[in-house]
């Protein structure tokens, strides 16, 4: 979507993230979500939500477009690079009717999907990566989610790093819990064995070292979320 006005391009990417950098600006780091900044979070949450359209999809990367290995940015919160604990095994509940652990077998046992689509981070920089997985909508069928849980929580054993999404963005056909990428095994620097990827979120929101996936009636917030950054943070 874009609209030409006095010369000038404007895409909604560029508006939204306009608005939430002016939206920080005026942060108040201990009261995140009050006063005006508040103010702003819900509005920007509102016009982002009914902007997003779930069945428009990211362009896929053509294979010349991936970024060189070793170049793709690595984050974490920890001190070093979390390594997954012994007897690793992903967490799902909430408002579920067959609440449960999976392991990253059962999982590859799930129908698998595949796509190279660009990641953007709320930093400025983009890069692109081939990633492979799950579909975050084939885990909620598969454990029967209550269409009253209008939202979805990730949890990670970095630093209990979390987020928590809108529905329709988690059950995007592009949302996906990958344990691959480039072809290979998910590597422990970009979130292994299992992290959240998505073509309609900023990268903050892409939470790595998957420890529980809770399908819930209201969001949670989230690591950066709690300290003022932009709750939906779409693409």
């Amino acid at each position: 979507m874009s609209d030409r006005r006095g010369g000038r391009l404007l895409t909604r990417r560029s508006w939204l993230l306009g608005t939430a950098a002016v939206a920080v600006s005026a942060c108040d780091s201990s009261r995140p979500r009050q006063g005006f900044l508040g103010v702003m979070e819900r509005f920007n949450q509102r016009v982002q939500a009914g902007l997003f359209d779930p069945e428009q999809l990211a362009p896929e990367e053509p294979v010349a477009a991936l970024t060189r290995p070793g170049a793709f940015p690595q984050y974490f919160i920890s001190d070093r690079v979390p390594l997954a604990p012994a007897g690793w095994a992903l967490k799902v509940g909430g408002l579920v009717a067959r609440p449960g652990v999976l392991s990253l077998e059962d999982l590859r046992l799930m129908p698998r999907t595949n796509y190279r689509i660009r990641h953007h981070c709320v930093e400025g920089w983009s890069a692109v990566a081939s990633w492979h997985g799950v579909r975050v909508s084939e885990l909620a069928r598969l454990v029967g989610a209550d269409p009253q849980a209008r939202f979805v929580e990730f949890r990670s054993f970095d630093s209990n790093y979390f987020s928590s999404w809108d529905g329709p963005s988690a059950l995007h056909p592009q949302t996906i819990l990958a344990y691959g990428m480039n072809g290979e095994p998910l590597p422990p620097e970009h979130g292994a064995p299992l992290r959240l990827y998505s073509g309609v979120k900023l990268g903050y929101k892409m939470v790595k070292y998957l420890t529980e996936v809770n399908f819930l009636p209201e969001p949670t917030g989230g690591y950066w979320e709690d300290r003022g950054y932009e709750w939906f943070a779409g693409v």
